[in-house]
């Protein structure tokens, strides 16, 4: 019996192949008689039986798959059962799931008795996977795709390393024993991580596989004929390893193994232990070794140790800032391979060549390099996982990515039909006509013009999105540079010889005087006095070269701003403030938009400009100008502020606070920035400042209560029972974080208030009194506010409004509040009152304290008695703090017709009016406690309008000094009408003259 001349369909088969074709059928039918032949001798079923009763689809597809694919063809001549074994199994269908891969090898390796039966069963046991993954490739079936094949191949070397690792381990015991366990009591193994695309879990079809060997501790091995040092014994068994997959055999290699990627590569030691690898990576680490510890993931051996080591060193490959420098990195070596490319005529290589498979790749990693430490979200080993994450983080726009994705898909199904030919790893195109036709068979496309068509629009098209991403910025600048020089512009090259000190000092005087600056000068000493500044010269080459990178890029913009000489004055003390962080020197660099907003903004306040300087991690915000313009409303803060501290772990408070800090400047950023540019009323400005303040206070209550609970467990309530794990406890905002009325630089007015039983305890292990668990309690928030950390602190805080001041307890329970407001407090404190409001905390004890607010201001007063005592402490304030003397400005805030008296007038409106009107209970804000004044005609419209407008005119006016640096006063001509007004409401209401 034989194979049919017709066994093979060829209706899917071109022409030209159809010849080649023949061939390996007629070889197949050789290799099938004599498997025959030898099952007639041995009396054993013949496998030619059931080739002939495959289906027509099952031949349909073994015709493809024999007419592309040399291994297949090659593999089945010599093992014609495996095609049998492997359709009962279902894995010409579907991969085989891990559990079973390790079975099936466990099973065969349990036979092996020396290496060399070690290493035929595992080079056979993967030539038999690979034919099953290459014939799903071929074929793909439903489920099956290029990152399917790339997973199934990378699961196939993470079993092939672990069933050969653990048969050594066991081989070798009686000689060499077991390693000493680690000083917690755990055993020790060899950690393999895996590197490249076998860390990333998308190994192509024929790849090697990068490997780094660590173990956890040194010691000596234990119960064998001859201990050895740890290092020897996991040195010894690494080399086995490597043997048992990358040695040629008769039955071929498993996986080529690539050790280079380890500490000092093919000069280093085989194996490091976790205390050298981490010293290695800290003091010597390169560029480039980040670049691959990307990839990093444990593949093998003790894997809980292998992640117990990684997380050791990420932060070596993730840094905590926006770390732009690493783009520098990746440019060298680009240009590195690109000279390799061009060395070696490889511009054909679809994974080196321009527009391949590693310009994608680095896209990709670049934005985890330079942003994986803050988005912890791109901490991933996966290409795909990553490049679908950018979009949501907004770092690619979603329509780049989904040119990407599928283009970077076909890159790799092309590689793969590469490598399917005959299991060689290459990514060169074929120049053979037979080979391009298999290859555009494989593919299911005409023909292999129709091939090159797509690829070259895929090259295109990665190119364009490298470029983008990986460009050196000079060249954008230098573009406008050129458009601009028939208008005489200065260009890039000018800018350099002047930073550098080439030019005459005519010369140059001449360069920036024609740019535009009004006190050339000035400019010039300015930029010699950094440049000879100690700071500079005592730069690592690394730090002067992005310096002077940064120099001519920061120069063009200054000179592009509106205020050159005021953008020059105050950008340089930045540039001085990094110098020694110069992450910072290759974000501006890298990101020539955000030198145009640089300036901007510290163009028009000195405010910014010193927070930039202060906290150069505020640099990040000005790449996204979307944001940088926009604040956002208190939900999206919350939810912002929610997703940086949920990358954080939980029990890392100093982490926590150090992002908390972050978040609090940035956002004061945007607000700041969009005061600016004018696109937020001032109202508007205050509410984003407080809502800033609620949600960081609401947060900082959360941490302090955790902190607490953890330590001594939770107080008892006053009414009997546990508090839960939301803080049973509040932080009533007095002043303007009350009044929603806050500054750029407002401390905040806190009182703290909780519900706690007066003679309970916690119920931890180390039990405290409610009474010191809740002083405590106010004590960790003032301190989480309050430290200074490299981001400076969150707010100030004044506690002096709390019953009795400083001399009273720092936190009260709600009834001693209560009991303070109706017997002791003066009328100053009823004042304070009407601005308080809960900030955060327990809503059903908020509840209670507006309660209270409301029962105390809407006690009906004797009203001379209120009007002298408002008056007094008005007049006392006006001594202490009002102008002296007569001048043509006044204090905003406190001269006679400022701010305070009108927020004295709302106060006096509210304790003399609240019993009759209980809507001006409602309010803590100056502004409707005025509306509602107007709506319930308690005063008339015409008054009301007139004192908002002044209000808002000076507090306007406060605000823009702060911004620009100013002294909170305005120009008596400038504010006459609204100050009269005033003056004129506050006689009529609290100094009649009758009186």
């Amino acid at each position: 019996m034989a194979l049919p001349d017709d066994f093979l369909p060829l209706d899917d088969i071109p022409e030209p192949l159809r010849a080649p074709l023949a061939h390996a059928h007629d070889r197949l039918a050789s290799s099938l008689e004599q498997a025959d032949n030898l099952a007639d001798m041995s009396g054993n079923d013949s496998p030619l039986e059931d080739w002939l009763a495959l289906s027509d689809e099952r031949r349909r597809q073994l015709a493809k798959v024999l007419a592309v694919s040399t291994f297949a063809a090659e593999t089945l001549m010599r093992y014609p059962e495996w095609l049998l074994h492997l359709d009962a199994s279902g894995e010409l269908d579907a991969t085989p799931p891990a559990e079973t891969l390790r079975d099936w090898l466990d099973e065969r390796l349990e036979a092996a008795e020396d290496e060399e039966t070690l290493h035929g069963a595992i080079r056979r046991f993967r030539r038999a996977r690979m034919l099953g993954i290459v014939w799903r490739d071929l074929t793909r079936p439903p489920g099956t795709d290029m990152w399917q094949t790339s997973g199934a191949v990378s699961r196939l070397a993470e079993t092939c390393l672990e069933g050969a690792l653990a048969w050594l381990e066991a081989h070798f015991a009686p000689r060499w024993g077991r390693p000493a366990v680690r000083r917690d009591g755990s055993e020790q193994r060899l950690v393999v991580l895996g590197m490249g695309k076998l860390g990333a879990g998308e190994l192509n079809l024929s790849s090697d596989i990068d490997l780094i060997f660590a173990f956890p501790e040194k010691g000596e091995t234990e119960s064998g004929r001859k201990p050895l040092e740890h290092q020897e014994y996991f040195t010894k068994i690494g080399q086995k390893l490597i043997t048992a997959l990358d040695a040629v055999t008769a039955d071929g290699f498993a996986f080529r193994v690539d050790m280079r990627l380890r500490p000092l590569g093919d000069g280093g030691p085989l194996v490091g232990n976790f205390s050298s690898l981490a010293s290695y990576y800290q003091d010597q680490g390169r560029e480039w070794e980040r670049y691959a510890m990307l990839k990093a993931r444990p593949v093998a051996g003790d894997r809980d140790a292998g992640a117990e080591l990684l997380s050791s060193l990420r932060p070596f490959v993730y840094r905590k800032y926006l770390d732009f420098g690493a783009i520098e990195s990746l440019r060298e070596l680009k240009s590195m391979i690109n000279r390799e490319v061009r060395r070696k005529g490889m511009q054909g290589n679809i994974k080196l060549g321009p527009g391949g498979i590693r310009e994608v790749e680095f896209v990709v990693q670049a934005f985890q390099l330079i942003r994986g430490g803050r988005d912890t979200e791109l901490q991933v080993t996966s290409l795909k996982t990553a490049l679908e994450r950018l979009p949501e983080l907004g770092l690619l726009p979603q329509e780049v990515v989904e040119e990407l994705m599928p283009d970077y898909v076909f890159l790799r199904d092309l590689e793969h039909v590469l490598q399917a030919l005959e299991d060689r790893q290459t990514q060169t195109l074929p120049e053979d006509d037979t080979d391009r036709e298999r290859v555009a068979l494989a593919l299911d496309m005409e023909d292999w013009p129709a091939v090159m068509a797509r690829l070259d629009e895929v090259r295109e098209r990665v190119r364009q999105h490298f470029d983008a991403v990986i460009a050196e910025p000079e060249e954008e600048v230098e573009e406008d540079d050129d458009a601009d020089q028939a208008s005489g512009a200065v260009g890039l090259e000018e800018w350099r010889a002047l930073w550098r000190g080439e030019l005459e000092e005519d010369e140059a005087r001449e360069l920036v005087e024609e740019a535009g600056l009004a006190e050339p000068d000035d400019a010039l000493r300015r930029l010699r006095a950094l440049r000879q500044s100690r700071q500079v010269q005592a730069m690592q080459r690394i730090g002067f070269e992005r310096l002077e990178a940064l120099m001519p890029l920061l120069l063009d913009a200054v000179v592009a701003s509106e205020t050159p000489d005021i953008a020059l004055e105050r950008v340089l003390p930045l540039v001085e403030a990094v110098l020694r962080r110069t992450a910072y020197l290759a974000l501006l660099r890298e990101n020539p938009d955000a030198l145009g907003h640089l300036m901007k903004l510290c163009s028009a306040s000195p405010w910014i400009a010193s927070q930039l300087a202060r906290h150069p991690i505020l640099l990040d915000e000005l790449l996204n100008p979307d944001t940088l313009y926009t604040p956002a409303d208190k939900e999206r803060l919350a939810d912002e502020l929610r997703q940086a501290l949920g990358r954080l772990p939980e029990d890392d408070e100093e982490a926590q606070l150090e992002a908390l800090r972050v978040f609090k400047h940035a956002q004061v950023l945007h607000v700041a920035a969009s005061d600016i540019v004018g696109t937020r009323h001032l109202m508007k400005v205050s509410d984003y400042l407080t809502y800033i303040a609620e949600v960081v206070l609401d947060e900082v209550l959360v941490m302090a209560w955790r902190h607490l609970t953890r330590k001594h467990g939770f107080p008892e309530r006053r009414e009997g029972g546990r508090c839960g794990s939301d803080a049973e406890f509040l932080v009533v905002g007095y002043g303007k974080l009350g009044g929603i009325e806050l500054g750029y630089s407002s401390d905040l007015d806190l009182v703290f208030l909780h519900d706690g039983a007066n003679q309970g305890t916690t119920d931890g292990k180390r039990p405290i009194d409610n009474a010191v668990f809740f002083t405590r309690l106010g004590q960790r928030i003032i301190h989480l506010l309050t430290a200074v950390t490299p981001a400076g602190s969150l707010y100030e805080v004044d506690m002096r409004l709390r019953p009795s001041g400083n001399s009273g307890l720092l936190v009260s329970t709600l009834s001693a509040f209560a009991d303070y407001q109706r017997e002791q407090a003066w009328t100053w404190e009823h004042q304070a009152l009407v601005r308080a409001r809960v900030v955060a905390g327990h809503p059903r004890l908020a509840e209670r304290f507006d309660a209270i607010r409301g029962e105390i201001l809407g006690r009906q007063r004797d009203l001379e008695a209120l009007r002298e005592e408002v008056v007094k402490m008005r007049h006392k304030m006006r001594d202490h703090l009002g102008s002296k003397g007569k001048s043509d400005d006044f204090d905003l805030k406190h001269d006679p017709g400022g701010m305070v008296d009108i927020e004295f007038l709302c106060q006096f409106a509210v304790l003399s009016m609240g019993h009759e009107t209980p809507e001006l209970l409602a309010y803590s804000d100056n502004i409707r406690i005025l509306e509602t004044l107007e709506a319930t005609e308690r005063l008339p419209s015409r008054d009301c309008q007139r004192l908002r407008e002044a209000y808002l005119a000076c507090r306007t006016a406060a605000h823009r000094a702060a911004l620009t640096g100013g002294a909170g006063r305005g120009h008596n001509d400038d504010f006459r009408a609204h100050r009269e007004a005033v003056i004129e409401l506050w006689q009529r209401l609290l100094e009649p003259e009758d009186h």
